[in-house]
């Protein structure tokens, strides 16, 4: 027989277990998002021709990203948005420079 005490534990648990999955969910929906822009940014760039490496690791990290997250496991989600975003930055960067090297 349980007692209400242990009735309001579980209550209590499975609260904090879906707030956490739903926090997970929010962090990565930021994470993937200014990772999505700053790809595209560096599409505008011309960074699969200027900066192929960082743009390609970039979009495919932003992809598994997606991938990690459709399955729920968004800790993984997150990782793989942060380096999307981290090479994204480089490839943006690197085309920049190519863009004021050639007089644009």
């Amino acid at each position: 027989m349980k007692t209400p005490r242990s009735g309001l534990a579980a209550i209590v648990l499975l609260s904090a277990a879906l707030h956490s999955l739903s926090c997970g969910g929010a962090l990565y929906a930021l994470q993937v998002n200014s990772a999505a822009s700053k790809v595209a940014q560096a599409k505008e760039l011309g960074a699969d021709k200027l900066a192929p490496y960082e743009y390609y690791y970039a979009s495919e990290h932003l992809k598994q990203a997606q991938s990690e997250a459709a399955e729920g496991d968004y800790s993984d989600a997150k990782e793989f948005a942060d380096i999307a975003e981290e090479y994204a930055d480089k490839a943006i960067k690197l085309s920049k420079e190519a863009h004021r090297g050639a007089g644009r």
